[in-house]
């Protein structure tokens, strides 16, 4: 017979959740909100939220594979810190900077100066702050390659996140998802294992996420978010992809979402570019459904 004397006691202690709470339920109110957005997009919708608090969820082609586009480097981090992690690198270990590694696109690291000096702890504030491609391409190098990164993703029961690029053997799905590839629902789930201390270690869970509460794109999700209250996230951008994956530290609740897009037939680089629109408008349906009492309106504006 169970002991529910003992399951009681620590009940009361805080040191096991209710059985209730594991469960988790749709939240029909906000999929039918989240659902009339996807449905106007030209082009391929995924969206998965959940509550972390209630296990509320929202799935909208959440299973579905998407390029992650600069998403990747979520994985990358991860890889990166498992390289920490087992000693094999320090995460304030120097290196030394060299033209042969610059990569164009975001970042400032392919600015600097031939034989600049610079660390680990650098090329993973870069990377994840700036999106930086050079020091992610480096990363991805130091963390021994795409190949052992996806192995890592598999070990934690991801079936579809995964570096393609510069990866033996990927070389014809790259053609298809760009650098990387993820489901909407897989994605968020790493990024709520990071915040709850459930990757590689908590340690290092604890390291990764505040290097993702510093980024610098905040003109997307991060926009329709009160400044004052803490966000992970992480932004991907390719001409027919915009995508974005956030965690927010909210009042009443933590919350994770992951909007991504694909074939997208806006394909502008502008501020009011159809997906980027969609993934601003999904972020502030889901802070007022979430936070309907909060009083904050989003002072969002474009500086030129």
């Amino acid at each position: 017979m169970p002991n529910y004397r003992n399951y009681l006691r620590l009940l009361c202690l805080g040191l096991i959740l209710p059985v209730a709470a594991f469960s988790q339920k749709e939240d029909r109110k906000l999929t039918a909100k989240l659902t009339e957005l996807a449905g106007a997009f030209h082009g391929e919708v995924g969206i998965y939220v959940e509550h972390l608090k209630t296990g509320r969820f929202v799935a909208i082609n959440a299973d579905t594979v998407f390029p992650t586009a600069s998403i990747v480097k979520v994985p990358l981090l991860v890889g990166l810190f498992d390289k920490i992690e087992k000693g094999e690198l320090k995460y304030h270990q120097p290196r030394v900077y060299r033209d042969s590694a610059k990569y164009g696109g975001s970042g400032i690291m392919q600015f600097f100066k031939d034989s600049a000096a610079t660390e680990v702890s650098v090329l993973a504030a870069l990377m994840m702050s700036y999106s930086d491609n050079t020091t992610s391409l480096w990363n991805q190098a130091l963390a021994g390659g795409g190949q052992r990164v996806n192995e890592i993703m598999e070990q934690y029961g991801f079936k579809n996140t995964r570096v393609n690029s510069r990866t033996p053997g990927r070389q014809d799905i790259w053609k298809i998802y760009g650098w990387g590839q993820t489901t909407p629902r897989e994605m968020a789930r790493l990024v709520k294992m990071i915040f709850k201390g459930e990757i590689i270690s908590p340690a290092a869970s604890d390291r990764m996420y505040r290097l993702m509460c510093r980024g610098y794109y905040d003109e997307s999700s991060l926009s329709q978010i009160p400044p004052y209250v803490q966000a992970a996230h992480k932004t991907g951008s390719v001409d027919a992809t915009r995508s974005e994956v956030v965690l927010v530290n909210a009042p009443h609740g933590d919350y994770v979402f992951h909007v991504a897009t694909k074939n997208n037939k806006d394909q502008r680089w502008a501020d009011d570019n159809e997906a980027v629109v969609l993934i601003r408008n999904v972020s502030a349906v889901i802070w007022n459904h979430f936070e309907p009492k909060s009083n904050w309106k989003p002072l969002y504006t474009v500086y030129k």
